[in-house]
Formats: C-alpha cells, structure tokens, sequence
C-alpha cells in the first residue's frame, strides 16, 4: 500500500511564492560556470512551467543551497530526501538508489552516504538539527515483473528509519505505490510539488538513468540474483 501522507505537498498546478524573487537567467548562468563539488547536481535550467530557475538532481546527486530557485528531480524505486532548515530557510535534496553498498563505495547512489553528505552541507550552510525537517519522496514499484527483492520497499524503510535516528522529523512523505514519481522542491520555502507520471512506459524511465548506473546492476552487484526495476 501507498504511504501518503502530504499536509505541505502539492500537485503542480502553480508557481511558488517567496520573499525573494526566483534566480536570474544571470545568476543560473554563474551556477554553471562555478566549481561544482563531487555528487554535487550541476544541470542548471530555467523551468517555463514554473517560471523559475532549476538544477536538476541525477541519481547519485545532491543539492543544497540558500538560493531561491528550484530543485527537481525524476524518481522510480530510487527515494529522494529534502531538508529544509525552517529558521534560516536553508534546502536541500539527494536522489539514492539503494541503502548501502559496499563499504568501500562511497557514492551517493547509496542512501548510507547520501544523507550523510546531504545532511552535512546543509550543517555547512548553517543550518541546525533541531530547526531542520525531511520530505520524502520515492520508493515505487514501477516495474511489475519484480524478482526477488522490493527495492523502493526497502529505501524508503531506510530513509525513514535513518531519519527518525537523526532526530529530523518527516513532516510530509509520498512513497511506495507503483508510480514514477517528478518531484520539485523550492529550498527556501520548504514547499514541495509532486506529479505522478504515467505508468504505461516505465522502460524510458530505465533508459534515462542506463547512464548513471541502474539500481538493477547495484542490486545485482550487492545483493545477488537477478531485479527487474530501476
């Protein structure tokens, strides 16, 4: 069964709104051209729908920052965390693909790292534990012909459990079901929007994260045994 639960989560349907106006086509320009950490997202664009400047979160990837511009990303079985520090209106998401993989592997494909790393830029920011709140996004069965294991059942049971042993609270989640999910987050607000995408054709889904590396191949190389999702 589907965990919704999304008191400050929104459909699209309209621009969000803040004390500050959204980032320059300027100011996306800069973003681009400075150096980028690590895992850090680097695909700036402006969004038409929303009429705001965006950064676009790859599997692996995170984005943290005090601008007022928005963060999006795509999810299937993959889980996304934002963070918002409600005191200094600081933001930020990941996008993992597992809970943890092998210990020498310290990439944000998996969750173990990658709340670790979000979790800490946001600390670098200025933000505090006891200001900060998680949204959670992600988790679904998009692939029908699952073989052995429940990945997105199992990454958002680690988002959760992580979170609540950190001492964030999750004031707002929509997980499992078996939609692909596109979520965007406006950091300095905390507000973020979801849109179930259609189900008929999740292999394009699959083809576009090929690239980064699929969770069936992480699956396959950390847990064993054949997986049929993304």
């Amino acid at each position: 069964m589907p965990r919704i639960a999304t008191p400050s989560v929104s459909s699209f349907g309209g621009k969000a709104h803040s004390s500050a106006g959204p980032v320059s086509l300027d100011a996306l320009s800069v973003l681009r051209q400075r150096a980028h950490k690590p895992g850090e997202a680097s695909f700036y664009y402006f969004d038409h729908h929303f009429q705001y400047g965006a950064v676009k979160v790859l599997p692996g990837e995170y984005y943290v920052t005090t601008e007022n511009m928005m963060i999006c990303t795509v999810l299937g079985s993959c889980i996304a965390a934002c963070l918002w520090d409600r005191s200094l209106n600081i933001g930020g998401m990941n996008h993992f693909m597992l809970p943890e993989g092998d210990s020498t592997d310290t990439s944000g494909r998996y969750g173990s790292f990658a709340m670790e790393v979000l979790i800490n830029e946001m600390f670098k920011l200025g933000a505090r534990r006891e200001s900060m709140q998680a949204k959670i996004f992600g988790g679904g069965q998009v692939m029908a012909s699952f073989t052995t294991m429940n990945v997105g059942e199992r990454n958002t049971d680690f988002v959760t459990q992580y979170l609540q042993t950190e001492r964030i609270p999750i004031v707002s989640e929509d997980v499992l079901d078996i939609y692909p999910r596109k979520v965007v987050y406006f950091p300095t607000t905390g507000k973020a929007m979801v849109k179930r995408l259609a189900h008929a054709h999740p292999e394009a889904l699959v083809e576009r994260e090929r690239a980064t590396g699929s969770a069936v191949q992480l699956a396959k190389s950390s847990a064993g045994g054949s997986v049929d999702l993304f």
